[in-house]
């Protein structure tokens, strides 16, 4: 049987290799024109299952199993198409096990050797076809799918590949690596091939296909923002076809830009008196002269900065006065600590319908929260809420602050 065997594979080879110039242009122009070659050689190879006719009337076609041997060996990037098809293959590795564990029980070592080369390059052949499929996936991310030229087939391709992904990473799903165990058993040889190996296999298989969709929504991204800017750029050239004599505007002589060209901020220089500028010397006097004139009591400070008489017994009867305002910014943190919740000063000084003025109470707060220690202050988060000066540039007026834990 074996002999059969290895005289019908050297004479499919050898026709293959007589006839590679059929074989050929079959697979690039995907037919065989009749006209060009030997009925006898076409026949031949239709006989060997090289060729086949899909339907009465139709050009001769390259069998599909040839198609992929010439697409894996020569890496030819048109090939869109991954194996995905483990659930079937997966079943015959359980039934070739299941032929090798019944050889062994019987005791037919021959038998059981053929089984387990049989099963070996089922495993074998199963990994070669996933690897094979991620590598064809790989070549035609590297390519950024240049076998088609326009941007929206480009994106086609990616949305097809991304399928074919999602199709293949639910097909590796299928193995059950518990159940391939307990049917290897104790058997070391069937442990290699079915849990070693092919639990290998699976996951760099799944750590490439997870690369390899990050890959693809990335160049999904950068193919979207390619077809907008060609749609922007032939949307102008349309116009400019339209209107041949359009001329655009030099917006830099403008005294209102667009707000698509003017982009940057305002630009406000720095005020600066000029003193020297004898044309301003009146209203420099006039401004001098609405300058409030401050005059200090030198003699009442005098007075008050003369020596005190006073009695060092009454010392011991001054009652200090606690600080209310400490007290409540105080209060403010603790119940921030024990709500766990943010909340404004103004919020807590309207809750606790507080005496003290609200610039007051914010600007202690304020105070209340940079007199702690950086340890403290780690336990604290505070914002401040407020606006910019509508007038001079890099001030800020602070209208409430929020405080909260980290």
């Amino acid at each position: 049987m074996s002999s059969q065997l290895s005289i019908s594979g050297v004479k499919f080879l050898k026709a293959l290799a007589k006839h590679a110039d059929i074989i050929m242009q079959a697979y690039l122009s995907g037919r065989v024109s009749e006209m060009d070659f030997d009925l006898n050689t076409l026949e031949k190879l239709m006989e060997l299952g090289v060729l086949w006719r899909p339907e009465p009337g139709e050009d001769l076609r390259l069998r599909s199993s040839v198609r992929a041997l010439l697409e894996n060996n020569l890496k030819d990037e048109r090939n869109r198409q991954l194996d995905a098809n483990v659930g079937s293959k997966l079943a015959t590795i359980k039934t070739v096990t299941s032929h090798y564990k019944e050889a062994l029980h019987h005791h037919l070592d021959a038998e059981a050797e053929v089984h387990l080369e049989d099963l070996a390059e089922q495993v074998y052949t199963l990994v070669d076809s996933l690897k094979s499929s991620v590598r064809s996936l790989w070549r035609r991310i590297h390519n950024e799918f240049g076998y088609v030229a326009s941007i929206n087939a480009k994106i086609r391709e990616n949305e097809l590949a991304q399928g074919q992904l999602t199709q293949m990473r639910q097909q590796l799903e299928m193995f059950q690596f518990d159940e391939l165990a307990k049917l290897a058993g104790s058997n070391r040889e069937l442990r290699r091939l079915l849990v070693v190996q092919l639990q290998k296999s699976h996951t760099e298989i799944s750590q490439e296909l997870s690369i390899a969709q990050a890959k693809l929504i990335d160049l999904l991204g950068k193919f979207r923002e390619y077809l907008h800017r060609s749609q922007l750029l032939k949307g102008f050239v349309l116009h400019h076809q339209q209107k041949p004599d359009y001329q655009i505007k030099d917006y830099s002589v403008l005294h209102q830009l667009p707000s698509l060209f003017n982009r940057a901020q305002p630009i406000i220089k720095p005020a600066n008196i000029d003193v020297n500028n004898v044309a301003y010397e009146q209203l420099f006097s006039q401004l001098v002269n609405q300058i409030k004139q401050v005059r200090h009591n030198l003699d009442a400070n005098q007075e008050q900065r003369k020596a005190q008489n006073f009695d060092v017994a009454a010392i011991e009867g001054i009652d200090i006065e606690s600080d209310g305002l400490k007290e409540a910014i105080e209060q403010y943190f603790v119940h921030i600590i024990d709500s766990a919740e943010r909340m404004s000063a103004l919020e807590y000084h309207q809750w606790q319908q507080l005496d003290f003025d609200q610039e007051v109470w914010v600007y202690g707060v304020i105070n209340g929260f940079t007199g702690l220690n950086s340890e403290e202050q780690d336990f604290f988060e505070i914002g401040v809420e407020g606006h910019p000066h509508p007038e001079f540039d890099g001030n800020f007026i602070i209208e409430d602050v929020e405080l909260g834990l980290r």
